[in-house]
């Protein structure tokens, strides 16, 4: 009697690693295996991180930037006239300059059922600076970024639809007229100016 107890327990004894070599391998076939990214996704990560480091550093060079910026919308400018094509880009490209300067000279906070001043109009009122929706940072940034992957279309004749230029002008020159008078509109009636300044005295009445 001990004899076959004692078979059975090196028998049981025999069979565990088979058992737990089986369970390793349910385990692993259920668990999601951890696989390093390939090497032009980590050159990718790389370069993108060490754009987004050089970019953050010229946040104090503000008229480097926009100088910068000038220089390429002349550049661009100068293509599309020597190439005497690509108009609908241009059209694109304006149109989304346009809305970035609207989220630019706009408040942050824009309460349409609110009739308070954005700023405050009384010599007593705490000063308060003038708050973007859109950052000026970011405004540079985005209309940069239009402006350089406007320039690289520009190379691939594709993208040079047949479209009668002067029609895509006079709807852009309609369309930043209305934008513009609605905005206008909406300064006066909040009372704002899309910039900060220093607190002055005001010699109308005061708000009740």
């Amino acid at each position: 009697m001990s004899d076959n107890r004692i078979s059975f327990t090196q028998e049981g004894d025999s069979m565990s690693p088979v058992r737990a070599a089986i369970r390793v391998k349910l385990l692993n076939f259920w668990r999601p295996e951890i696989v390093r990214p390939s090497f032009p996704v980590r050159t990718a990560r790389g370069l993108s991180r060490m754009y987004t480091y050089y970019l953050e550093k010229t946040t104090i060079w503000s008229k480097s930037r926009w100088l910068a910026f000038l220089t390429a919308c002349v550049l661009y400018g100068i293509r599309v006239y020597l190439l005497q094509g690509f108009y609908i880009i241009t059209y694109a490209w304006s149109i989304y300059l346009l809305n970035l300067f609207i989220g630019f000279i706009s408040p942050q906070v824009d309460d349409e059922d609110s009739n308070s001043p954005v700023l405050p109009t009384r010599d007593s009122d705490e000063f308060r600076p003038f708050q973007r929706r859109l950052p000026e940072f970011v405004f540079w940034k985005r209309a940069m970024q239009a402006t350089v992957i406007s320039i690289t279309m520009t190379f691939f004749p594709f993208f040079d639809l047949p479209v009668f230029w002067p029609i895509l002008l006079m709807y852009f020159i309609m369309l930043f007229t209305l934008t513009m008078k609605q905005q206008i509109k909406h300064m006066i009636k909040r009372r704002y100016v899309p910039w900060s300044h220093g607190k002055k005295s005001y010699k109308g009445k005061e708000m009740k």
